[in-house]
């Protein structure tokens, strides 16, 4: 879409100015520019090759659980001393039943979105409890060294964990242990690009252990999901690109084999803030197809709106060569955006054919002072001027100083009248009478030109401004729908 389809554009352009007429129109200037667009096309087309992705990285989640004596009188290392003594055991009062664990989440920032590797870069606070009794004790911290961790992590996990520890856990006197860390998570996720750039995001988080089954570990939800949103609305912090819209989860079963493994997902549901992409990419593109649009209203007889459009072209595909760094690319599909761009590119080129064709019938038909054929006069002058209300401009009265005739046998008579002097008339007048002949049928030649090239303007005229209004109808009706499919989109 971002390098075929323009290259073919440009070679068509190519071919397509071979219809250009050499009399009037700077084909050598036009076919120059051509080149130079072409030679920054290939110079700017070495970005856009595919390099490595970046590596994706996801932190693990933690657990920590702690199993006491009863009856202590006080939270003294000594007092916790079997509980470290046994860190290498599952803590349970019977092997037989699993450790029950709460998990809870806060995102507090979206830091960004890589379309290009499906990587999703979040900052959460995540908070995990394991409930055990422990008498007596109302609030102590312990090393985390100190207890046995289970290896909870995120089934999304590619990377190892590179995130800063919190060293200590807390215990209260009911037994419930909480850990708290922040964590810069980088996830897998399936974007949903069409809609680019209104569009809304939902990557999923699933935490769960990886070595122990249900039989040994169980995992809940330490909140009401709806909590679980609403604090993560309420300390999101950024206020850049994403919004956040929801947080979804439940509890299932993974099953693998004849083993299965207790889950909770985390559906993230974010949206796309469009502002920026609306002005760097949207805006420009709408302002240089009101300029293509403009354009039209340059007169193509004294003008050479081909080279004209033929720059423009040139800048919109540099200008989309160099926005290509803003656009997602996916093995999913294309994005409505390019495909916009694309169809406001091949617009053009039409618009630019329009021209071509036009300026030919102009200059080809006229320099050739060929009469314009019945039909095509019947056709374009008559009922399509009427159709678009092309009024021809009115002409300059003559007078008898002008009053300059076309007739071909008007000018024979002359000629017979110029030879049919009387024999008396001296050679001097003679020729000067001859001469004046001469000039007179000069003068007639060059007005029947005149008037042969005024009738196939006003052909061109007819047919550029029919064209042009088809061509604006088109840019309606496709800036209509494109618009409507991106608000409607946006609002779901």
């Amino acid at each position: 879409m971002n390098l075929i389809v323009p290259s073919t554009f440009l070679m068509m352009i190519d071919l397509f100015s071979s219809l250009l007429p050499a009399q009037n129109v700077a084909i050598a200037s036009f076919k120059m520019t051509l080149i130079l667009g072409y030679t920054v096309f290939l110079l700017i087309i070495n970005d856009l090759l595919p390099s490595s992705a970046e590596t994706p990285l996801i932190t693990a989640a933690v657990l920590s659980e702690l199993a006491c004596k009863d009856s202590h009188s006080g939270p003294t290392y000594e007092s916790l001393q079997s509980v470290f003594d046994k860190k290498p055991f599952r803590p349970a009062t019977n092997l037989s039943n699993p450790t029950v664990t709460n998990i809870s989440f806060t995102l507090y920032a979206v830091l960004g979105v890589n379309e290009k590797s499906q990587i999703l870069t979040t900052f959460l606070w995540l908070r995990l409890w394991d409930p055990e009794k422990c008498g007596g004790i109302t609030k102590i911290s312990l090393p985390v060294e100190e207890l046995w961790m289970p290896d909870i992590i995120v089934y999304e996990f590619i990377d190892e964990d590179k995130s800063q520890r919190c060293p200590y856990i807390y215990v209260n006197h009911t037994g419930q242990i909480r850990y708290d860390r922040m964590l810069r998570v980088l996830s897998s996720c399936n974007l949903e690009i069409f809609n680019f750039p209104f569009d809304v995001q939902k990557c999923s988080l699933t935490f769960g252990s990886y070595m122990h089954t249900i039989r040994d570990v169980r995992v809940s939800l330490a909140l009401p999901i709806e909590q679980i949103s609403e604090n993560s609305k309420k300390y999101l912090e950024t206020s850049g690109e994403w919004e956040l819209v929801k947080i979804q989860g439940e509890t299932d079963i993974l099953k693998f084999g004849i083993d299965e493994w207790d889950i909770i997902t985390f559906w993230v549901t974010i949206k796309r803030r469009s502002v920026l992409y609306v002005v760097n990419l949207i805006i420009p593109s709408s302002f240089l197809m009101l300029v293509d649009i403009m354009s039209f209203y340059l007169p193509p007889h004294s003008v050479d709106r081909a080279s004209f459009k033929m720059t423009l072209i040139l800048g919109y595909t540099v200008f989309l060569l160099i926005m290509n760094d803003l656009l997602p690319s996916t093995a999913n599909g294309t994005p409505l955006i390019g495909i916009y761009f694309s169809v406001c590119l091949a617009l053009m080129v039409i618009s630019l054919l329009e021209t071509v064709i036009i300026t030919n019938v102009l200059h080809h038909n006229a320099m050739k002072y060929r009469p314009v054929p019945r039909l095509v006069r019947v056709l374009v002058l008559g009922y399509l001027a009427r159709l678009i209300c092309y009024t021809r401009p009115p002409s300059q009265p003559e007078t008898p100083s002008n009053n300059i005739t076309t007739d071909p046998e008007k000018m024979k008579n002359v000629e017979v009248s110029m030879v049919s002097l009387p024999p008396l008339a001296s050679p001097e007048l003679q020729q000067i009478c001859r001469d004046l002949g001469m000039v007179r049928a000069h003068i007639d030649s060059l007005r029947l030109q005149q008037d042969l090239e005024e009738e196939w303007i006003h052909v061109g005229y007819v047919l550029d401004y029919l064209l042009f209004r088809v061509y604006l109808v088109l840019i309606t009706l496709y800036a209509l729908v494109i618009t409507c499919m991106w608000c409607i989109w946006y609002n779901l």
